[in-house]
């Protein structure tokens, strides 16, 4: 349990975590960024811990907690639980250090993600997975731990954590010859957050640090409405990387104090600054790495020229999430619509959609088609790509016009989900 009392941890001690980890990662480049720079019209650079040794941040936590753990303590190795960047960091960690390293993962983590940890841990771990959630996979963590004494490694709400993690807050500033005005930084379950914004409160008092979160998963956002740690009765996963139900304890504490305001972000539009990172820049991110750079369209007016630092946390992306990612953003900027529209079981009657009912410029991306003879109309499921948003309600007039009956299934949750 966090010492809560301290609500702070000494920018000596992320120091001694900078020094700890020499030789271990890499101090990441701060890179000035033209596009968006002139896009936004700001200096903005970027962080860019996605070209960290295991392509996130997490390494410096779980190196610097287990590098500060006696013989005595490792005797019986570590345990962690994760479905990403932290069994990554873990499994590294434990390399580097000759000790063994137990990782628990859900039974559903991609294939990509368990290779990957197997990849930076080798001999010196273990996977098992098991259970078919992050809490199914920490309670049978925590079990481990108790059973055989091996040191649980949490992933954020830990003092030795957020050291670690604040030695990007320290890099940041060491290679800094200008002020900064806004650090944008993602937040998940504090632990980065908490760690940067202490050694910048000492160091860089006038910089606004901004936290970011997915609008699916306001765990910090709330809590701080709230005046305490609360835990969400449900989220949307998609941004793995930052999608928590609850906080860390000591990491409330430290970003209550030390933070300007978090944000959300729409998921859609971190999809949308996903795919164009890589369309524009070749820069893969992952979800959660995205939360920082999408918040720059939020926060546009008040960042104009202004110093901006935004935190890309890590490039962690399964390429198989692509046609997902592309879904989600299409539906996010209004140009992809579902509709279940009731053909008229005539001849010509599809012929007659195609050539009277979408424009020039729209495209069918989805089709599924029931017919069935007892009835005079059949039911397909119709989904439209747009080139532009005010295409939308041309086309449902012309549906109108032409006697098709329709539903419109995006504004209809429940049906949406049922059905995409």
């Amino acid at each position: 349990m966090p010492n809560i009392s301290t609500i702070s941890v000494a920018i000596e001690n992320i120091i001694r975590a900078a020094e700890n980890l020499k030789g271990v990662i890499i101090h990441t480049p701060l890179l000035e960024n033209p596009l968006l720079s002139e896009r936004y019209d700001a200096n903005i650079r970027l962080k860019r811990e996605d070209l960290q040794v295991v392509r996130s941040y997490k390494i410096r936590g779980a190196y610097h907690k287990i590098h500060g753990l006696s013989e005595t303590q490792l005797q019986h190795g570590v345990v962690c639980a994760s479905a990403g960047n932290h069994a990554q960091g873990v499994a590294m960690a434990c390399r580097k250090k000759g000790i063994h390293g137990t990782i628990y993962m859900p039974s559903p983590t991609p294939s990509q993600k368990v290779t990957q940890v197997k990849m930076f841990g080798k001999d010196s771990i273990d996977v098992v997975l098991i259970g078919d959630t992050f809490d199914d996979a920490y309670a049978e963590a925590l079990q481990f731990s108790k059973q055989t004494g091996a040191v649980l490694i949490p992933p954020f709400d830990d003092e030795k954590i957020i050291e670690g993690q604040g030695t990007v807050g320290k890099e940041i500033l060491d290679d800094s010859s200008s002020s900064i005005d806004y650090l944008i930084l993602p937040i998940g379950g504090g632990g980065l957050a908490a760690g940067v914004s202490s050694y910048f409160s000492e160091l860089s008092p006038n910089t606004k640090i901004i936290g970011v979160e997915p609008a699916g998963a306001p765990a910090m956002q709330k809590s701080l409405e709230r005046g305490e740690v609360i835990t969400l009765d449900s989220i949307d996963k998609f941004v793995d990387g930052a999608a928590v139900k609850r906080v860390g304890t000591l990491n409330f504490e430290i970003c209550k104090k030390n933070l300007d305001r978090v944000i959300t972000v729409a998921e859609g539009h971190v999809c949308g600054e996903i795919l164009r990172l890589y369309n524009e820049q070749a820069i893969v991110v992952e979800p959660a790495a995205a939360l920082s750079l999408a918040a720059l369209e939020i926060l546009k007016d008040e960042i104009k020229g202004k110093n901006v630092v935004c935190i890309v946390s890590g490039s962690n992306n399964d390429i198989t999430r692509t046609a997902e990612i592309k879904e989600r953003s299409l539906l996010y900027e209004g140009l992809k619509h579902y509709f279940i529209v009731n053909f008229p079981q005539r001849a010509g009657a599809l012929r007659e959609f195609l050539t009277d009912v979408l424009g020039p410029n729209d495209d069918i991306a989805h089709f599924e088609y029931s017919k069935k003879n007892s009835r005079d109309r059949g039911p397909a499921l119709i989904g439209i790509e747009l080139e532009n948003q005010t295409d939308l309600a041309p086309l449902m007039d012309r549906m109108v016009k032409k006697k098709f009956r329709y539903e419109y299934v995006n504004d209809q949750p429940d049906l949406f989900h049922y059905l995409i």
